[in-house]
């Protein structure tokens, strides 16, 4: 087996709690607001708001694909459902802190649903290819949904079973999207922050199945 095949299945397994990296206790240092519209992402939600976790492959297309939805108030991207605390992109990129690249959605509820948001998570990706995301393989691009309480972790779950159907229907696999009650979100580095706004030819490795999820938009 090759150093590169090796390195990849390293990279696709989740490692036990004691195995993942020690990170450390202070915060990365960013500036919490957004470089589009200067809203904060550090924020408590206002009573017309809400908030979801969600990763579908390389954060910086997953990102750019939401702050583009009508709706969205603000996004930002960091690191969840692993073990490392604080964790650097490079840390995450090892495979050894557990973590997947996330987006957090802050979403204007009178505007958008969350079935809206999540009907473009799910067409805006391949939720059935585990631990990769097109070219990109690696546990921190598995698809994932973290929910901030019990009845968004609900309409999450109804929302993959009727995606599930359209997929088998077209033809497709079953669905990996890990679906969990959020622990801990960690932002990631400033220069991550709405990459592709700073940087308009970035890499987007953002892809979907072409099927579509029979979930709306309408509030």
């Amino acid at each position: 087996m090759t150093d590169k095949i090796q390195d990849i299945l390293k990279k696709s397994i989740i490692p036990e709690k004691t195995q993942a990296l020690a990170g450390r206790s202070t915060p990365l240092k960013i500036s919490g607001r957004s470089a589009i519209n200067n809203e904060p992402f550090i924020r408590n939600v206002n009573a017309n708001e809400a908030e979801i976790i969600i990763g579908m492959g390389c954060f910086w297309g997953a990102e750019r694909k939401l702050w583009n939805t009508p709706g969205v108030v603000v996004t930002s991207v960091g690191y969840a459902g692993g073990y490392t605390p604080n964790p650097t992109y490079e840390e995450t990129c090892s495979g050894q802190t557990g973590h997947s690249e996330v987006v957090q959605v802050v979403f204007d509820t009178s505007i958008i649903s969350l079935e809206g948001v999540l009907k473009v998570f799910w067409e805006n990706h391949d939720p059935t290819q585990g631990m990769k995301q097109g070219n990109d393989v690696g546990s921190q691009y598995r698809s994932v949904i973290y929910t901030k309480n019990d009845q968004d972790l609900a309409v999450a779950e109804a929302s993959k079973a009727a995606f599930q159907k359209e997929l088998i229907a077209a033809g497709h696999g079953m669905i990996t999207t890990e679906i969990e009650p959020l622990d801990v979100y960690y932002f990631a580095e400033e220069y991550h922050q709405q990459y592709l706004h700073k940087n308009p030819n970035g890499y987007c490795g953002l892809n979907g199945t072409g099927v579509s999820c029979p979930i709306g938009f309408a509030r």
